[in-house]
């Protein structure tokens, strides 16, 4: 066996005559179980939040989506659309029309944006897990909105009252060019059949009609959209299904995967996550002056036992050794009995959910095999250093003190 190793073992499992000094060692054990034991529940709790955030924006944004290169729209011909039906890997795909409105109903208004879409784009998105009431409706002049749009305006359900939606005119000339009695908007009347609740940003923007209606409300003919929704099949290639919608729609358009569409979300997402890391890695760089100061008061307690052993042939590299190697094992397994902490109290939160944002939604953590190498990572390498730093206390001077 490593005789430093051996050494540094035995040094481990035995007890000092000094009870100050055993007291240091596990003060300073259990700082680092405990730090370790945070760093890894804050890594997971930030990674169950990430998900659960961008649960929201997935039920919307389909895998790829093909936005206009230059202005707000673009026409697709029936041959561009029977070609998208013969890509590998694609499932289905969707066309919409968006565009701001301004949306009334009695003395209530608001501005949204009214969203027309076709019959599959229910497929192509998760959108109809989101209705909390209400239906799709079947009539050519239902609509569904958002919540928020639903509280602000207070547009019944199903009724007869309709909920009016303007948009200007497009066309170029001033008003006085287009007449006195011409109204400078376009507008439709639409009776709302069912209210989708995804978050408050969401829920105060979107309102969502059928295709045809909204290409008439916006003077379009049936090729003209601003979007087109991919679904993917499973384990298809997003980025060869998407150059192959390039091939076929040209460079009138721009296709985005999920990612690239929310690339604003992702970054402030991942931007909290590593700022969190580096506080709670300067925490641990902090806790983990124990482990310096602990082994120093081992070295000094240790001071005969090393004059002994460097009598009998130990060099002074093979007694830093030993010190460097016991700090590297308290730390070490510190951090991995503080990573099994951490990963029973998250798998109980996963399992019986007994920590909860409100009294029907657990609080979301996620258990990732990533973050345990990070947390073990993070101990060694921070715990790799203070032993180094701690051992080199070890000299001549000292040992013939």
């Amino acid at each position: 066996m490593n005789f430093p190793l051996y050494i540094a073992k035995r040094y481990l499992r035995s007890k000092s005559s000094q009870n100050a000094v055993n007291i240091i060692n596990f003060i300073t054990f259990l700082v680092i179980v405990i730090g370790s034991a945070a760093l890894f529940i804050v890594l997971s709790a930030f990674a169950g939040l990430k998900t659960f955030s961008l649960s929201f924006s997935n039920t919307f944004d389909p895998d790829l989506k093909a936005s206009p290169a230059i202005g707000k729209h673009f026409s697709i011909s029936a041959d561009e659309e029977s070609a998208l039906n013969h890509i590998e890997g694609l499932a289905s795909f969707s066309k919409e029309l968006e565009e701001r409105a301004y949306l009334t109903y009695k003395e209530k208004s608001t501005i949204a944006y009214i969203k027309g879409v076709d019959q599959n784009y229910r497929n192509v998105t998760g959108v109809d897990s989101t209705l909390i009431f209400g239906n799709w409706g079947s009539d050519l002049f239902n609509g569904v909105i958002g919540i928020g749009i639903y509280n602000l305006l207070g547009v019944p359900i199903n009724n007869r009252s309709a909920m009016e939606v303007l948009v200007p005119k497009p066309g170029e000339g001033s008003f006085s060019q287009q007449g006195l009695n011409a109204k400078p908007y376009d507008d439709i009347a639409l009776v709302v059949s069912g209210v989708f609740a995804v978050e408050e940003t969401l829920d105060k923007k979107y309102v969502f009609a059928h295709l045809p209606v909204v290409q008439e409300l916006l003077q379009k003919d049936s090729t003209d959209i601003s979007g087109i929704n991919f679904k993917l099949m499973e384990n298809a290639s997003a980025e060869d299904v998407r150059n192959s919608i390039v091939g076929i729609l040209g460079d009138k358009v721009s296709v985005l995967t999920r990612r690239e569409q929310n690339t604003s979300l992702y970054r402030m997402l991942n931007t909290e996550n590593l700022a969190t890391y580096l506080i709670f890695t300067l925490v641990l760089i902090i806790a983990l002056f124990n482990v310096v100061g602990a082994i120093i008061m081992m070295i000094l307690d240790k001071q005969q036992n090393s004059k002994t052993l460097y009598s009998l042939g130990t060099t002074i590299n093979e007694l830093r050794r030993i010190y460097f190697i016991q700090g590297l094992l308290v730390t070490s397994f510190g951090g991995l009995i503080g990573v099994l902490i951490g990963s029973l109290l998250i798998v109980s939160q996963l399992v019986f959910g007994w920590l909860k944002i409100t009294p029907s939604l657990a609080y979301p953590v996620e258990f990732n095999a990533l973050n345990v190498l990070i947390v073990i990572g993070t101990i060694v390498v921070l715990g790799f250093i203070s032993s180094k730093i701690a051992s080199s206390r070890i000299n001549e001077k000292l040992i013939s003190a």
